[in-house]
């Protein structure tokens, strides 16, 4: 493709400037990298070939650095931290590689150059949806501190073929369509055939002189796939390895000799089937394996720090034990104390049903050897348990890690509290309840084991990526430092009332509220009124993150506008978007309820422009990139006590949307920060919610129902049909439960959530002091980079220091 006439002007940006050297190098690579594409295939160019030829030209760039990084790892040794997650929800690479490696504005203008739109390139790639929501999310940002920290550490998970689902909106329900990400290749990952592992199940253990032997077992492959992380612009190139699971060659040869050639292709699809998809629920059914380290184990926590994210990948902690004790023959006490030094646990939830419980039936036929070293493992914590609490029958029933009942059951987090050295939450008011509620047996034990490390986001991808126009207006105010120590977002505390900054904040916010009416006219061909409001809450549907109430005050707001159509309303457009998991009914039944009220309203000729109520088809990485810079207020409500601490709470704020939310999660944190007052903050507290559930003290719903009007006409208009008026009993089951089975007491906060939300359209009034009053919050939304977490997690967990010295880039000389 050769260049235009004429050259555009760069923007100078904190993506930094496109030197003349740099867009010719990225010119010709592309050319290259296409040149090839289309030599191997055809003769003319798709825009995804454009795409795969502008990945490969940025991968060249990770490459030299990825290998220089694995030399300076190799030589120094130093201590390597394996995290281990069943979701590593990554979204796209491309923009966050360039950003990283300060590549963006060289791309951006040789890309120009060449004829072609960057950002119309960018959307070509699929989002790597290998997770259901925060805590893979989490798991991304994680990954992206660690190599900006120049921590040696590897992401280590599954690449599961089929990512969480595509969510297809039809008629008002949710409709899943596989998300097939890989059918185009992914160009991010290299293929490590040379480090496939093999993984055993099934069999039956032996008892030998010689030790015990887990024999006759079947035997699956495990494949690594390693993937480039790049930290911020200090060289350092991480690796996430994802394993995916491959029959042997000789897997069930015996059925393909005797001509049941069919039956052993069904036998090895069975096989692969472990990474096939992704389980879009709140639990998942696989777990992460570790290899030997070798003759001499005993040192093994001094070199390795092993994160278990979640219980999900419990099963690490058993399986290091079966290696030490049965391959490398290391006493048992030895291997337990090792195993316990080297491995740590993240709890995520508080969730009763949440938390994981596997069947012993399951274990005994499909991990043998494993339910054995578990039994040998609860056996030692009993007796010791016993010996601290003699007679305490109970105690020992609460803190087993065996259940028992009609199925026996594993509790997988009480494995992973005995198994670790140190067990965190991950906001203060979760980790307290950690502390005082889910593990108070074991805190009462082990109080030095328990921690708090509060959630962070991180900067690259959240401010800088994703708000570029926000990141150049406080680069220019407080210098570029800030997005590697976001803790420097407090020096715009003395900018709060400069009326050039105050402008400067408001412009990009209505630049990208136009930009994204503009994506939503083009992508579901709804048309919303830039100016109104815009109301957003994004995250998984569920009951305790209370979708519903959001719901029923669109349908008050909806109902005081019929009621009075002249009076003068702020306009809102609500957006509420997320995914049910495919299994659970009444988050199914709140999309549709959502989407019925929406219909309602939007083609209401007396509403018009006052009220919109707009589903988000599809929420995903990529999506969130697009809304969150665009929205006013970020609606963070969940039930006192229910939500571990929420991540997309945090990007709203330092992306300058103010929050309405209850005291809950990192959202208290978020209070303290900025000042309770520079948040909408309404409801329940923890204790008021616990008051509520105490014996003699029963949630009533219907006290709520009968004394307040505007809810009782929402409550009617939903169960008379007013809303789905082709099958006036849809929304029945809906009903039943916010007023007979409501867990999380939804109508409880409905008269408080109502009142701020007038609290939060007086503020909309007056721009100029909501302008401030987001300056202030991304001012003091420093504490939430996950650059701090990662920092204490190293210093507190894993005993590693982070490293601000940039590793020398490939083309100098290492030392």
């Amino acid at each position: 493709i050769a260049a235009p006439d004429g050259d555009r002007r760069k923007q100078i940006s904190v993506r930094g400037i496109a030197g003349l050297g740099d867009v010719a190098e990225v010119r010709k690579s592309f050319n290259r990298h296409l040149h090839f594409t289309l030599v191997k295939d055809r003769n003319v160019a798709t825009p995804r070939d454009y795409y795969f030829a502008l990945a490969h030209t940025v991968r060249d760039h990770l490459v030299g650095r990825w290998i220089r990084t694995q030399q300076h790892y190799y030589e120094r040794d130093p201590k390597r931290i394996y995290y281990l997650s069943l979701e590593f929800y990554m979204g796209r690479t491309l923009q966050n590689t360039m950003v990283n490696l300060g590549l963006q504005n060289a791309c951006d203008e040789a890309i120009y150059q060449l004829g072609l739109d960057l950002e119309e390139l960018e959307e070509i790639e699929e989002d790597a949806g290998l997770g259901n929501g925060g805590l893979g999310r989490l798991a991304a940002c994680f990954l992206d501190s660690m190599a900006t920290l120049g921590l040696a550490a590897y992401g280590y998970g599954i690449r599961y073929e089929f990512g969480i689902f595509n969510q297809k909106i039809v008629d008002g329900w949710q409709v899943e369509e596989a998300d097939d990400w890989l059918r185009y290749g992914n160009p991010w990952e290299k293929a490590r055939p040379e480090y496939m592992l093999p993984v055993h199940f099934y069999g039956r253990v032996e008892h030998t002189p010689d030790g015990v032997k887990w024999v006759d077992t079947q035997v699956v492959l495990a494949m690594p796939y390693d993937t480039p992380v790049p930290g911020y612009k200090n060289n350092t190139v991480n690796t996430m390895r994802l394993w995916s699971a491959k029959a042997p060659n000789d897997f069930n040869l015996q059925e393909f000799n005797m001509g049941d050639y069919i039956e052993a292709v069904l036998d090895r699809n069975l096989a692969e089937n472990i990474s096939r998809v992704l389980y879009p629920n709140d639990n998942v059914r696989k777990n992460c394996y570790e290899k030997s380290f070798g003759a001499d184990p005993y040192p093994i926590p001094m070199h390795v720090a092993i994160q278990l994210n979640d219980t999900h990948p419990a099963l690490s902690i058993p399986e290091l034990m079966r290696i030490l004790v049965d391959v490398e023959k290391v006493d048992w006490d030895k291997a337990w104390e090792i195993t316990k030094k080297t491995c740590a646990y993240t709890n995520h939830t508080v969730l009763p049903e949440a938390l994981e419980r596997w069947p012993v039936s399951m274990f005994e036929k499909l991990l043998p050897r494993h339910l054995e070293i578990i039994y040998a493992l609860n056996q030692m914590h009993l007796d010791r348990v016993a010996a601290l609490y003699p007679g305490d029958i109970d105690r020992l029933r609460r803190m087993s890690v065996i259940e028992e009942g009609d199925c026996k059951r594993i509790n997988m987090a009480h494995l992973c509290v005995i198994g670790s050295h140190a067990v965190n939450g991950v906001a203060r008011i979760h980790s307290d309840i950690v502390r005082n509620s889910v593990f108070k047996d074991f805190y009462e034990l082990e109080p030095e084991k328990f921690q708090n490390k509060t959630n962070g986001i991180t900067p690259r991808r959240w401010l800088l990526l994703c708000n570029p126009g926000l990141a150049d207006v406080i680069a220019e105010k407080i210098g570029e430092g800030f997005i590697t120590d976001l803790s420097q977002l407090k020096k715009l505390l003395e900018f709060i009332d400069n009326e050039t900054f105050i402008r400067d904040v408001a412009k990009v916010k209505q630049e990208n509220k136009l930009k994204f009416a503009a994506y939503l006219e083009e992508q579901y061909k709804v048309k919303i009124n830039p100016t109104s409001m815009f109301d957003v809450q994004v995250k998984r549907i569920h009951e305790y993150k209370r979708q519903l109430l959001n719901c029923l005050h669109a349908i008050t707001l909806y109902n005081r506008i019929r009621c009075n159509p002249s009076k003068s309303f702020v306009p809102r457009t609500i957006m509420i978007g997320g995914k049910a998991a495919p299994g659970y009914h009444m988050a199914k039944m709140i999309i549709k309820l959502i989407t019925s009220v929406g219909e309602v309203i939007n083609n209401d000729p007396y509403v018009g422009d006052k009220l919109k109520v707009i589903f988000l088809e599809n929420y995903r990485v990529s999506l969130a990139e697009k809304v969150i810079p665009a929205a006013d207020l970020s609606q963070q409500i969940s039930t006192a006590g229910t939500e571990a601490s929420g991540t997309g709470n945090m990007k709203f704020m330092v992306n300058g949307a103010l929050t309405i939310g209850t005291m809950d999660g990192a959202n208290v944190e978020m209070a303290e920060e900025a000042g309770e007052e520079n948040l909408f903050i309404f409801g329940m507290r923890v204790e008021d919610v616990e008051a509520l559930d105490r014996k003699g003290l029963v949630y009533n719903a219907r006290e709520y129902y009968e004394s307040l009007p505007e809810l009782r006409q929402a409550i009617d208009q939903i169960s008379s049909g007013f809303f789905s008026p082709r099958d006036p009993g849809c929304f029945k089951d809906v009903v039943n439960m916010l007023m007979y089975h409501d867990r999380f007491k939804v109508f409880a906060d409905y008269e408080a959530y109502i009142k701020c939300q007038g609290q939060v359209d007086q503020l909309f009034m007056d721009p100029r002091e909501w302008t401030r009053k987001v300056i202030r919050n991304i001012a003091c939304s420093g504490k939430f980079s996950s650059d701090r977490t990662i920092t204490e997690y190293a210093r507190e967990i894993w005993g590693v220091e982070p490293s601000a010295t940039a590793i020398p880039p490939p083309n100098l000389p290492r030392n």
